[in-house]
């Protein structure tokens, strides 16, 4: 499969709940379901699909 748009790999999210301390999203401040160890840009649901959107091969 061709990849149109490659791209820096997001975060694997926890598949556990380990109880917080969660990371917050980076353009929104909202708390994501990454832990704060995780390094990266961290989005929660909500703006990961948006930004998601507006990315999606808009070249």
């Amino acid at each position: 499969m061709d990849d149109a748009c490659p791209g820096t790999p997001a975060p694997v999210p926890v598949s556990e709940d380990t109880g917080g301390p969660y990371a917050a999203c980076v353009l929104c401040g909202e708390p994501t379901e990454y832990p704060e160890s995780v390094k990266g840009a961290t989005l929660c649901p909500v703006c990961a699909w948006q930004e998601a959107a507006r990315t999606a091969c808009s070249g």
